[in-house]
């Protein structure tokens, strides 16, 4: 059986695939992907650029699949990974479909939810928590978003 670590890498690397999607598209690299029983159920990656959607992050697009494979809106022993640390509205969908466990890689200092700026997810907002790891292959998931912007900004130059 594999470690913890070992699990939390090999589901982030999945993530980072939907991440090197969102990327490839033009959209900011975010991917995310909800496991139960140790299997993948759903992956997402941002889509809110192509799309015209503000409501595209790659959490939400997650969720919506897990919720339609699941047949519910609850995720019952469900775990989301997600490259970049959950903003307000995708912290709010993962309390709301009631996530387990949140393991995000990079923080994000800005407008981070669970745990940078507040932790929404230990709130008990919605008579639910959620317990989140930070951190998980951070070097990897903080790096293709640094590597966007930059060529974002050697584009617009």
């Amino acid at each position: 059986m594999q470690n913890t670590i070992d699990m939390e890498e090999k589901f982030m690397k999945e993530a980072l695939k939907q991440a090197k999607k969102a990327a490839a598209i033009g959209e900011m690299p975010v991917g995310a992907v909800i496991v139960r029983d140790g299997t993948i159920i759903s992956r997402g990656y941002n889509k809110r650029e192509s799309k015209r959607n503000a409501l595209l992050h790659a959490e939400v697009i997650a969720i919506d699949k897990a919720c339609r494979k699941l047949g519910g809106w609850r995720l019952p022993g469900c775990e989301m990974y997600v490259t970049l640390e959950p903003c307000p509205m995708c912290a709010g969908a993962a309390l709301n479909a009631r996530i387990e466990h949140i393991y995000y890689g990079a923080y994000d200092k800005k407008s981070g939810c669970a745990g940078s700026r507040i932790n929404l997810c230990d709130m008990n907002l919605c008579n639910y928590t959620i317990a989140v790891t930070g951190g998980i292959m951070e070097d990897e998931c903080s790096g293709i978003i640094k590597d966007f912007f930059k060529d974002l900004r050697k584009r617009d130059k």
